[in-house]
């Protein structure tokens, strides 16, 4: 009988100390091999190609090559690998270009234990792994952007719906308008993302999911962790809850 699967773990850490006990720290938690442990972002390239770790702990600010570029490398060379981000800062400086280049976990460096652990199992499942506190950046980021795009939108339309008795009232359909779902989905989802949220609440699996939307399950995958990530749920049964709080339902038959 085979044991429980072990996920192999990089670490990447300028400062020795911090290093030495983010490995001391990896070595406790059950089902975790640490593989290496590079003092920068040129070293974690090299190790990663040279050990295939599952996941790579990454610091931000580092010598030589920064984590975000070293993120971007080992992300394009060797896409089985997984980062995620253990840092000092959570300002948007930080977050976003770490996002962008590939990372799918962004932890702070006060975060505990069954944190990381949690982090690490999230994004070898396909989820995102980030603490409450940068989802919470994160969607508020999101979210001014959707509320932006809305508002702008919602000014070309009301300059452009005008006739005898001047622009609709705010709120109130043209006339023949028909009823449905909020135009601009919540928390910056796009309309997609939306779509397959609404068919998880319907309780198809990624299989229907994608026969229903006529796309491969690796295209409905990416939807979901992206939506998993904006809207901060962390599995099928809260994203069903979310779903049905916001009043978003599936595509039709």
């Amino acid at each position: 009988m085979t044991g429980p699967a072990v996920t192999r773990v990089l670490v990447a850490d300028d400062q020795t100390v911090v290093r030495e006990g983010i490995v001391m720290l990896l070595g406790l938690l059950p089902g975790i091999e640490v593989v290496g442990a590079a003092a920068d972002g040129e070293e974690a390239v090299a190790l990663v190609a040279r050990h295939r770790p599952d996941v790579v702990l990454m610091d931000l600010r580092m010598p030589r090559c920064d984590g975000v570029e070293a993120t971007r490398r080992i992300r394009a060379g060797h896409p089985g690998t997984e980062v995620v981000v253990l840092t000092t800062y959570a300002d948007d400086e930080s977050l976003f270009p770490a996002l962008r280049a590939g990372a799918r976990g962004y932890l702070t460096k006060d975060a505990g234990g069954e944190e990381i652990a949690r982090a690490i199992a999230d994004v070898r499942s396909g989820a995102a792994g980030l603490s409450p506190q940068v989802q919470l950046r994160l969607l508020e980021r999101l979210s001014g952007e959707a509320e932006a795009e809305a508002e702008a939108a919602g000014a070309t339309g009301a300059a452009g719906v005008t006739g005898a008795a001047g622009p609709l009232p705010s709120g109130e359909p043209a006339a023949g308008a028909a009823a449905g779902p909020v135009a601009v989905p919540p928390d910056g989802l796009t309309a997609r993302e939306a779509e397959v949220l609404g068919l998880i609440a319907e309780g198809l699996s990624n299989t229907e999911i994608a026969r229903r939307l006529y796309v491969s399950p690796a295209t409905v995958k990416t939807h979901i962790n992206n939506l998993f990530a904006k809207t901060g749920v962390r599995d099928r049964a809260q994203a069903v809850a979310y779903a049905f709080r916001h009043g978003i339902t599936g595509s039709p038959q």
